[in-house]
């Protein structure tokens, strides 16, 4: 019975080991966005609506300068369906923080330039979510994100989406 008993001590712990998000690797993001068109989008998105279709297609990457503390940056590239506008290239940069390896918060500077528009967006995003490690340079990371708009001329409102994204730690 104490062996049963250590054993799923050990294990337990071992669970809270986290390699993936040791200093020094490397990681690569590809998330989904749920929800309305977000202008300054590093993710993947499609959706199309009465005959218009927005789409775009983005990466985010990170290194870990220590353990579970990651400086990212993301690109997208996409159409927003709008008659008006035709390419929106996106941009994020920011970092990432694993709480116990498996919680991330992440905080970021993100916005986009919008093809003849006259004012381009910029947003301060926060994002928590959960990490579930399916092995162990992949996770599925489903969370929620709030974007609050720093150009009011483009918009006095902010952003909440929920996202499903997918990490490669190598």
């Amino acid at each position: 019975m104490k062996k049963i008993v250590f054993l799923a001590i050990a294990m337990f712990m071992f669970s809270f080991a986290n390699a993936q998000t040791d200093e020094g690797t490397l990681l690569v993001e590809a998330n989904t966005g749920f929800g309305a068109f977000h202008p300054s989008n590093t993710g993947f998105y499609l959706t199309s609506i009465d005959g218009n279709t927005a789409w775009n297609i983005g990466l985010e990457g990170g290194y870990f300068i220590m353990d579970d503390l990651a400086i990212k940056a993301g690109l997208g590239y996409g159409d927003d369906g709008n008659e008006f506008t035709s390419s929106v290239f996106s941009y994020k940069i920011g970092a990432k923080y694993y709480v116990s390896g498996q919680i991330p918060l992440q905080i970021d500077l993100n916005g986009a330039s919008i093809e003849d528009a006259d004012e381009n967006p910029m947003y301060l995003g926060l994002q928590a979510g959960y990490a579930v490690f399916l092995t162990d340079n992949i996770s599925l990371e489903p969370g929620l994100r709030y974007d609050l708009s720093l150009n009011e001329n483009f918009s006095d409102h902010g952003i909440l989406a929920f996202n499903v994204g997918f990490a490669l730690f190598f």
